[in-house]
């Protein structure tokens, strides 16, 4: 039966630490040479209604050294720019290819074209969730920790989609996080229920960042404004004074945390240089293991 990987919720705490087991496995042998063509002789389309630098690279190199063909879409030169309804266009794409990445503004986008789609569909990012990039997260931490259980994580700035996968991380995964954001930023309320209801792990939502700072082991943001948002600039700025993750923010944190960021970066402003470049800053392996943790993903979906 088809598995599509649309957002965390979809799936159980055993499932996505499989998908950590096998994505340290295919680290291991890119990182050696060792050939792991899992998806020879596959196509994945890449369809991209949102620009981008890491999700394209890390999704055109990973299905290449999969041993598959990564066929970039991108809507503004296809039909979907034109207005061709999703349905038409999934159910025709799943006749060319045996999987479907989509990276988009709307999350019904991707849930409809998976609705349609006969083969497996990714979210590479919509404005409510992007799942792949916490996964490579929370692999980054995996890493440099041994685990993530027993840890604390803080989210500061922007209830955005960053900040509801990270909910939807700590439910499935069942560690404790704090978010600190703005009055009227907050992550989206449907999220914050469906956390609620499971009671899993304990989520508090604060507008004190130091608060979340507070003891944390990671800690992790995003910009003030998102793809979408660049007209709310100055006003996100005003809203957002005093969220900078600055070296003050990590003297609360404790002295051998991690510092996240899912890039690109705004230095002096959600973020200060000194901080993503010093030695808490763990953000180049995050961004490189968004190659490591999406050939997982593929591979399972796909093969």
């Amino acid at each position: 039966m088809k598995k599509d990987f649309l957002a965390l919720n979809q799936f159980t705490k055993a499932e996505l630490d499989d998908l950590f087991t096998l994505t340290r496995e295919l680290k291991e042998k890119q990182k050696k040479g060792i050939e792991h063509h899992l998806l020879k002789g596959k196509t994945v389309a890449l369809i991209f209604e949102k620009s981008s630098t890491r999700t394209r690279v890390s999704f055109e190199v990973g299905v290449f050294q999969l041993g598959g063909h990564g066929l970039f879409i991108s809507s503004a030169t296809s039909q979907m720019g034109r207005g061709e309804p999703i349905r038409d266009t999934a159910r025709t794409i799943a006749r060319y290819c045996d999987g479907v990445m989509i990276r988009t503004y709307g999350q019904e986008v991707v849930e409809e074209f998976a609705r349609y789609s006969s083969v497996p569909v990714i979210n590479g990012l919509t404005d409510l969730f992007h799942p792949c990039q916490v996964m490579a997260d929370l692999f980054t931490v995996i890493e440099h920790r041994g685990g993530y259980q027993g840890l604390k994580f803080a989210w500061i700035g922007d209830g955005n989609n960053m900040a509801n996968t990270w909910v939807e991380a700590a439910t499935v995964f069942g560690f404790d996080l704090t978010l600190a954001c703005p009055p009227g930023y907050e992550p989206d309320e449907k999220v914050l229920a469906w956390a609620r209801d499971r009671a899993t792990s304990k989520i508090v939502l604060t507008h004190d960042p130091k608060e979340a700072a507070k003891d944390a082991d990671v800690l992790n943001t995003d910009v003030w404004a998102s793809m979408g948002q660049e007209q709310e600039q100055q006003e996100r700025e005003q809203a957002f004074a005093g969220f900078q993750l600055n070296e003050a923010l990590l003297d609360e944190a404790k002295g051998n945390c991690m510092v996240l960021h899912c890039l690109p970066a705004h230095r002096g402003e959600e973020i200060s240089d000194d901080v993503i470049e010093g030695p808490h800053s763990a953000v180049w392996d995050e961004a490189e293991n968004r190659l490591h943790v999406q050939k997982a993903i593929m591979a399972t979906l796909m093969v």
